[in-house]
């Protein structure tokens, strides 16, 4: 049976967010035996000489001098910064928690865009972000002392995650993605080694560490060429809010391997934040097809 375009990219995202999730379940396993600093580190050399030698088959290389642009620099630093708030969320609750919370990133993407790169939101799309943001505090539940720590965290981390995705709008095109990528996991990999002393110092891995770590890097490449694959091969609307299915092999790793049962309240909540994103995934592809189909009218002459 032969797929069409959009079903192929539909099941690149779906290999995409599985191979995330299962990343996020093998870092969260040596959480408890190393800092976030040297997860990033150990993880990210290893993710750098994948992505290295890939790009360098491909062509893709570029001077390094490409990491001084100032949006590289930033990329760099807010994945840098989502990398270490996310995997120490993620010794803290549930996998399913944070990536519940995780999920509303595209509504902090949206609302970034509007703030700071002055792209048009209508009041539905502010709805339905202020909706969404309603469902990240069903998950997170705040008691009367305020947030946990961990919730904040993981709330951190799905706005320098926004920001990166940001800073990516505004790379210089002529970059190859792969070069930005290679770039991005040697600034990881550094400012990882960086914290590890603020974090609790080194803790010698064990072969088994290493090996998740090993694993756990094959995964995040995986992932970003699957992802990659998806959004060059459907349509953005059609494929993107298949980046939802991350919360279900989340949820489905963490009862397998870790016992963790998510709640009612996170499945509500969840679900508000998933609506919520679908529904600006919906109102930002009517926008694209509305502005496309105005440059496609034909100029009656005067």
């Amino acid at each position: 049976m032969t797929l069409s375009k959009n079903m192929e990219g539909a099941l690149y995202m779906a290999l995409a967010m599985a191979a995330f999730s299962l990343s996020d379940a093998l870092s969260k396993t040596v959480i408890t035996v190393m800092n976030a600093g040297q997860i990033m580190l150990l993880r990210g050399v290893l993710t750098t000489l994948l992505v290295f030698l890939i790009a360098k088959r491909m062509g893709a290389l570029r001077s390094f001098k490409v990491i001084a642009q100032p949006m590289i620099l930033l990329r760099v630093a807010c994945e840098a910064g989502a990398a270490v708030t996310y995997i120490s969320a993620l010794g803290m609750m549930p996998i399913a928690n944070a990536s519940a919370i995780i999920q509303a990133l595209p509504l902090a993407v949206t609302l970034g865009a509007a703030l700071f790169l002055k792209e048009p939101v209508g009041w539905r799309r502010w709805s339905a972000i202020v909706v969404g943001f309603l469902g990240v505090l069903v998950i997170v539940r705040p008691g009367p002392e305020g947030f946990t720590p961990a919730a904040l965290i993981v709330i951190a981390s799905v706005f320098i995650t926004a920001a990166r995705d940001l800073a990516t709008r505004c790379v210089n095109k002529e970059v190859p993605s792969l070069m930005v990528t290679v770039c991005t996991a040697i600034g990881v990999s550094l400012i990882g080694g960086l914290l590890i002393v603020p974090l609790g110092g080194w803790h010698a891995p064990s072969q088994s560490a290493l090996l998740h770590l090993a694993m756990a890097a094959v995964m995040v490449l995986a992932g970003y060429q699957a992802a990659i694959l998806a959004m060059r091969t459907g349509d953005i609307a059609f494929v993107a809010p298949m980046r939802y299915l991350s919360l279900i092999f989340a949820a489905l790793l963490g009862m397998v391997f870790f016992g963790e049962i998510p709640d009612l309240w996170t499945g509500v909540g969840a679900a508000i934040v998933i609506a919520s994103g679908l529904y600006t995934f919906y109102r930002e592809s009517r926008r694209r097809n509305a502005q496309l189909a105005q440059r496609s009218e034909p100029r009656v002459p005067v």
